[in-house]
C-alpha cells in the first residue's frame, strides 16, 4: 500500500530569526524514507502545496512531520512537530484524513514555547491504482493560500480528466529533495517523477499509468514529445537570463551582508586586474570558457552546465561532471549545486556544495566552496581591480567516526584542485603584483588636504566670539567719535581717564575678557598656519616585518576646549617604538591622511597602543580624549587594511569617537623567517626545535583562531592546576602561550601575550604535583582578561596566576617558556644593560653617534644655597638608598641606577633607568640615561653632565635632554654649606614645528622637578642630623 500525503499550508509559526520571521520548510518521514518541502522564505503563515509518496509495510509505523527553519550557515532551527500513526489514516472514512489543521507540537515537553503554530495536512492511504489519491481531496483553498479562487473549486479535482487546466501556480508535483539517507532496496518508495505525472496530464481518462520510481525511469527513454514538452517547460519566458537574474537580484532593498570565509580554511585569495562584474562572468557566465578550460586541466568528463535558474528569490544552478580516477577512488560523478548568495554589482558571493555519493561514506558528507569576489585597491593606472577569496569547509549530514579522515583526504585534494584553479586564472588575467602593491597604491593615494589662507582664516574667526568683538570694537570707536571729552574729576589727572560709575567698570572688565579671548584666538591661527603641509611619515629602515599605519580621519572626537572644539593628535606606540601625528586644530572631524612607518621587527608585533590627545604640550597635564589597542593576534591583517575603529575612554565613549586607519604587516624575510626565529630560539633552550609542518600550523592556527603568519614553535603535554588539575597541551608561538583541553567533550582553551607575563616562578615539587616542579605564571595586572577562566586565582595585587604542573620533560618546558618570554619583553634592567653593551659613553640610540654637550645650548634652570656639606649632597647621585627614596618621593618610580665605573683618570660613568609619576607626566613614559662624574678644575665640588632619553612620552623621540650639575662648595664660608647650580639643552634629533612650545613646556615642568628633588634631599639630611630628644639611659 502506499501512503499519499499533501502538504498545504501552515500558520502562526515561530519567528526563528532576528528579521522576526522564518524562512520555513517541511521535512516529512516515515521509517528510513525522507522528503522535504521547498522553502518559503520570510513567512509565518506559508504555503507549500506538495505531494509526496511513500510506501506502507507495516500499519504500526508513524508518519513524522517536521517543520524546520533554514539557516544558511547553521543547522537548521526546529519549529515544531506532527506524529500521526499509519493505523490512524486506515481507520479514518475512505482511508483518508481530509484537510485537517494539526497542532504543532515542541520537540520536548520542557520547552518554554508551547504555541508552535498550526500545519493543514491531507493523508490518504491507498492500493496499486492512484484513483483514490490525495489530489482528489483537496479542498477549496483557503484565502491564506491564494487570493486566486478560480483555481479551485468544491469538487475533486481529476488529475487525469481532460477538463482540468494545469496551472503553475497550483504545484500537484511537488520538488521532492530526497535526503543522502535512503531507505534499502526492498523499502524504496516508488515516488512519481515530474515526466510520470507530466505523461499522466497528456493521457487520458481510462489510461491507466503505472507509478515508477525515479530510479527505473531514464529521462532519455521517453518519447520525443515528452522531452520537448519537458524542455520547453524549463525554457519558458519566465525565467530571466543570466544577466537578467543578476540584475533582480541587484534591485533588491535589502542586501545580505558577505558572508565570512568558511571555517576549513582559504584555498585561494588573490587580486586581479579586472573589474568584480567581469571576473564574476568569466567565473560563472553560462557556458564560460574558463570552465571547460578547467575541466581539461583537471581531467573532468562528462561536463553538463544546468541553466541559472530563480528559485525562491534565490539564483541557483546545477554542474555535474565526472571526476577522474585517482590512487585510492576510481572515476566517480560529482554533483555541484551552485547558489548565489549576494551580487550587488561590486560583490558577489557564490555557495558551490558538492556531493559525491558514489565515494565512501559519501552520503555523510558534502564538500562545500565558498567564492567572495570583492573590489580590489584603486590603480593608478586608471584599471579596475578584484579581489577573488576562495574557502571551504566539510559539511557532514550525518555523524561518523571517520571524520577526520575524511577532512584530511577532503583537504589535500581541494589544496590541490585549487592550484589548478588559480594557475589556469592567472593565465587569463593578469595578477595584481603581491609584494606591497595593494598597500603602496592605497598609501599613494592619501595626499593631506590643502588648506589656503582665507579658509583657514574663516575657520577660526567666523564665530560669535569674533563676530562680537569687531562689534563691540565698531560701537566703542563709533562712541568715542560721538561723545566730548570729559572733564577731570576725582582722582583723574591728565592722561589718566577713571571710570566714573560702576557701569562703566563692568563694560571695561567685560572689554578686557573680550580682547583676551581674541588673543588667544589670534595665538592658535598663527600655530594653525605653521603647522599646515606638516609631513611625519618617517620610512622605515630595516629587514623584517614592517609595519605601517595608515591614520586617515577621526570622527565625533570630545570638545574639551572653551570654543567647543579640541586640538587633537594621536600617538602610535608599538614594540616600544612611538609616532606621532601631526596636531589639528579647532576640529572634532579632523582629516589627516599621513602615514608611519615602523622600523623593522625581527618578530611580528602583538598589539599597537592608539591614544588620541588634546594638544597642550608634552609633560602638562592633557587630556586623553580617547584610545584604543590592536590586537594583531585577534584581528586579521584584511580586517586591518581599511577599518573604523571605536575608541575607548569615558569622552569616548559620550561622544562615540571613532579612527579611520588602514594598517599594513609585511614580512620581507618571506619563509626564512621561520626558520631563522627557531634558530634563535634553539640557541637560548640549547636544544633542537622541529619545523612544524604546513598541516599542523594550519590546525594550530584554527584551534585558537590566530592570524596565518603566526606558527607553532612547541608544545608540551601538561595539567592546568586550578580547584581540580586538568590535562591538556601548552602550546608556544612567537607571539602568545595557549592552553587546549578537551575533557569528556568540555573544552577548555584560552591564550594570553608573552607581553602579558610580568614573571615566571617555578614552584618546587610537592606531593600534589607528584613530586615534579610547577611553573607559576604571573600576568600584569589588568592583561589576560580572556584568559580569567584558566587562572588559579587573583592575587592581592589584581594580577591572575596560572599554574602548570606534571610536564613529561619540565627542564624542557621551562627552558623554551623562559627562552620565548626573554625575547619578547625585557624588564628595566635588563634594556639597562643592553644599553651598557651596545652604547659608548653618551650614546644615543636614534642618532648612533656621540653627542657631546656641546651639540646643545646650555642654558641655567635652577640655582640654589643649600644648607648641607656637599659630601651629603653628593650622596643623592650614590646610588644608594637615600637618592631612591628621594627620586621616589619626587616622582620618579623605580629608580634604577648602576654603580659608578672608572673610564679615564678621574671620570665614572653610569647608567640609570627611572619611570614618571603621573603627576610628572600625565603619559608616565620611561627614562634611560647616562651620568659622567668629575671633579672641578679647582677640585672644590663635582661635575655630574647627563644625557636624557624618553620613551612612551608624546615627541620624546624628537630631542634629547643634556643636563649639567655643578656642585661645590663656596668660598670663604663654612663648610656646611654648598651651591647648586643645573643647566639645561635641548639636543633636537628631528625638526618639528613645536619646538618653541615644547621647551616652554619642559623647562617649565622640569625646574619643578628639579626644585622638588632637591628641597627634598635638603630637609631628609636636616632630619638625620637632628638630636634624638628622648634619648636612651644608660643601663
Amino acid at each position: 500500500m502506499k501512503l499519499s500525503v499533501y502538504v498545504i499550508e501552515a500558520r502562526g509559526l515561530l519567528a526563528k530569526d532576528l528579521n522576526g520571521f522564518s524562512d520555513p520548510y517541511v521535512k516529512i518521514q516515515l521509517g528510513r524514507c525522507k522528503y522535504r518541502t521547498k522553502v518559503v522564505k520570510k513567512n509565518l503563515n506559508p504555503s507549500w502545496n506538495e505531494e509526496f509518496s511513500f510506501r506502507v509495510e507495516d500499519l504500526k509505523e508513524e508518519l513524522n512531520i517536521y517543520v524546520l527553519d533554514e539557516d544558511k550557515y547553521f543547522n537548521d532551527d526546529f519549529i515544531g512537530m506532527v506524529t500521526v500513526p499509519v493505523s490512524m489514516v486506515f481507520d479514518a472514512d475512505k482511508k483518508t484524513l481530509a484537510s485537517r489543521w494539526f497542532t504543532l507540537q515542541p520537540k520536548n515537553k520542557k520547552s518554554k514555547n508551547k504555541d508552535c503554530g498550526e500545519i493543514l495536512l491531507t493523508i490518504s492511504l491507498y492500493g496499486k491504482s492512484p484513483s483514490n489519491s490525495v489530489l482528489n481531496y483537496i479542498p477549496t483553498t483557503p484565502k491564506s493560500l491564494d487570493s486566486d479562487s478560480a483555481l479551485y473549486s468544491d469538487k475533486p479535482i481529476d488529475p487525469l480528466s481532460d477538463s482540468t487546466s494545469f496551472s503553475p501556480n497550483v504545484s500537484v508535483t511537488s520538488t521532492v529533495e530526497r535526503e543522502e539517507l535512503l531507505p534499502s532496496k526492498e523499502e524504496k518508495p516508488s515516488v512519481q517523477t515530474f515526466a510520470s505525472r507530466l505523461v499522466q496530464f497528456l493521457g487520458t481518462k481510462n489510461t491507466e499509468i503505472p507509478v515508477t520510481s525515479s530510479k527505473d525511469l531514464n529521462i532519455s527513454d521517453l518519447p520525443d514529445t515528452l522531452s520537448n514538452n519537458r524542455t520547453s517547460e524549463n525554457n519558458s519566458g519566465d525565467q530571466p537570463t543570466f544577466e537578467e537574474a543578476l540584475n533582480i537580484i541587484q534591485s533588491k532593498e535589502k542586501m545580505p551582508e558577505m558572508p565570512p570565509n568558511l571555517p576549513g580554511g582559504v584555498v585561494l585569495d588573490q587580486t586581479y586586474v579586472i573589474s568584480p562584474k567581469d571576473l564574476n562572468l568569466l567565473l560563472f557566465a553560462p557556458d564560460c570558457e574558463f570552465m571547460k578550460s578547467l575541466a581539461e586541466v583537471q581531467g573532468n568528463t562528462d561536463v553538463q552546465e544546468g541553466s541559472w535558474r530563480m528559485e525562491n528569490e534565490a539564483l541557483k544552478r546545477v554542474v555535474t561532471c565526472t571526476k577522474p580516477p585517482s590512487r585510492l577512488v576510481k572515476s566517480v560523478k560529482a554533483t555541484e549545486d551552485q547558489v548565489y548568495l549576494k551580487a550587488d554589482g561590486k560583490t558577489f558571493a557564490i555557495l558551490a556544495s558538492v556531493s559525491t555519493p558514489d565515494v565512501p561514506m559519501g552520503n555523510c558528507f558534502r564538500a562545500e566552496i565558498l567564492f567572495c569576489i570583492s573590489p580590489g585597491p584603486e590603480l593608478s593606472c586608471g584599471e579596475e581591480s578584484s579581489r577573488l577569496v576562495i574557502s571551504w569547509r566539510m559539511n557532514f549530514l550525518q555523524s561518523t567516526m571517520m571524520k577526520g579522515v575524511i577532512e584530511g583526504g577532503a583537504r589535500q585534494g581541494i589544496k590541490d584542485s585549487y592550484e589548478q584553479y588559480a594557475r589556469l586564472l592567472a593565465e587569463k588575467v593578469r595578477v595584481l603584483d603581491s609584494s606591497g602593491s595593494e598597500r603602496n597604491q592605497v598609501l599613494d593615494s592619501l595626499q593631506v588636504e590643502e588648506i589656503s589662507d582665507w579658509k583657514l582664516a574663516a575657520l577660526y574667526f567666523w564665530n560669535f566670539t569674533m563676530v562680537s568683538a569687531v562689534f563691540m570694537g565698531l560701537y566703542v570707536l563709533v562712541h568715542l567719535f560721538l561723545v566730548m571729552p570729559s572733564p577731570i574729576q576725582g582722582l583723574e589727572f591728565g592722561g589718566i581717564d577713571l571710570p566714573d560709575s560702576i557701569g562703566e567698570v563692568i563694560v571695561g572688565g567685560i572689554l578686557v575678557l573680550q580682547a583676551q579671548r581674541v588673543l588667544e584666538m589670534l595665538s592658535r591661527f598663527i600655530q594653525a598656519t605653521a603647522q599646515r603641509g606638516s609631513d611625519h611619515g618617517i620610512k622605515a629602515q630595516g629587514d623584517g616585518w614592517l609595519l605601517t599605519v595608515a591614520l586617515i580621519e577621526g570622527k565625533n572626537l570630545a570638545a574639551v576646549d572653551s570654543t567647543g572644539f579640541s586640538d587633537p593628535y594621536v600617538v602610535f606606540t608599538c614594540n616600544g617604538k612611538t609616532r606621532t601625528s601631526s596636531i589639528k586644530f579647532q576640529t572634532l572631524d579632523p582629516q589627516w591622511n599621513e602615514i608611519f612607518a615602523f622600523d623593522a621587527m625581527e618578530e611580528p608585533p602583538s598589539v599597537m597602543d592608539v591614544e588620541v590627545f588634546d594638544f597642550d604640550g608634552p609633560f602638562d597635564e592633557a587630556t586623553s580624549l580617547g584610545h584604543l589597542e590592536i590586537n594583531f593576534l585577534k584581528c586579521s591583517i584584511t580586517e586591518l587594511a581599511d577599518t573604523w575603529i571605536p575608541l575607548q575612554g569615558k569622552l569616548a565613549l559620550a561622544y562615540q569617537s571613532k579612527l579611520h586607519l588602514r594598517v599594513f604587516l609585511d614580512n620581507t624575510r618571506g619563509t626564512e623567517v621561520v626558520k631563522q626565529y627557531i634558530t634563535k630560539i634553539e640557541e637560548a633552550v640549547g636544544k633542537k626545535i622541529n619545523i612544524r609542518s604546513p598541516q599542523t600550523n594550519l590546525a594550530f592556527q584554527k584551534l585558537f583562531g590566530l592570524p596565518p603568519e603566526e606558527f607553532l614553535i612547541n608544545d608540551f603535554t601538561c595539567h592546568l592546576k586550578r580547584k581540580l588539575p586538568m590535562q591538556g597541551r601548552l602550546f608556544l608561538s612567537p607571539r602568545m602561550i595557549g592552553f587546549h583541553a578537551n575533557l569528556f567533550g568540555h573544552k577548555t582553551k584560552f591564550f594570553f601575550l608573552w607581553e602579558d607575563i610580568e614573571d615566571l616562578q617555578v614552584v618546587p615539587p610537592s606531593l600534589a604535583t607528584v613530586g615534579s616542579p610547577s611553573l607559576l605564571i604571573i600576568l600584569r595586572r589588568g592583561r589576560g582578561s580572556d584568559a580569567k577562566h584558566g587562572a588559579k586565582m587573583l592575587d592581592e595585587e589584581g594580577r591572575l596566576r596560572f599554574h602548570f604542573q606534571s610536564f613529561v620533560s619540565f627542564h624542557a618546558a621551562n627552558r623554551t617558556i623562559t627562552a620565548l618570554w626573554k625575547a619578547r619583553s625585557l624588564s628595566p634592567e635588563q634594556k639597562v644593560q643592553i644599553v651598557e653593551a651596545n652604547s659608548g659613553p653618551l650614546q644615543t640610540e636614534d642618532s648612533g653617534c656621540v653627542l657631546d654637550l656641546e651639540d646643545a645650548k646650555m642654558s641655567e634652570v635652577y640655582s640654589r644655597s643649600l644648607s648641607v656639606p656637599i659630601d651629603l649632597v653628593m650622596e643623592l647621585f650614590e646610588g644608594g638608598p637615600f637618592d631612591r627614596r628621594v627620586m621616589g618621593k619626587a616622582g620618579c618610580l623605580n629608580y634604577s641606577p648602576t654603580p659608578w665605573e672608572f673610564t679615564k683618570p678621574e671620570v665614572y660613568q653610569r647608567q640609570i633607568n627611572y619611570e614618571f609619576d603621573k603627576r610628572v607626566s600625565r603619559y608616565g613614559g620611561q627614562v634611560t640615561g647616562t651620568q659622567q662624574k668629575s671633579l672641578l678644575s679647582d677640585r672644590n665640588g663635582w661635575v655630574i653632565d647627563e644625557v636624557m632619553t624618553f620613551h612612551g612620552v608624546p615627541f620624546g623621540d624628537y630631542f634629547n635632554l643634556r643636563l649639567r650639575y655643578q656642585i661645590e662648595s663656596p668660598l670663604n664660608t663654612s663648610k656646611t654649606a654648598s651651591n647648586v647650580q643645573v643647566l639645561l639643552g635641548i639636543a633636537w634629533l628631528k625638526s618639528t614645528k613645536h619646538q618653541r612650545k615644547i621647551t616652554g613646556n619642559i623647562v617649565s615642568r622640569l625646574s619643578d622637578l628639579l626644585k622638588e628633588i632637591f628641597e627634598l634631599a635638603e630637609m631628609e639630611i636636616l632630619m638625620s642630623k637632628q638630636p634624638d630628644p628622648w634619648p636612651k639611659k644608660e643601663a
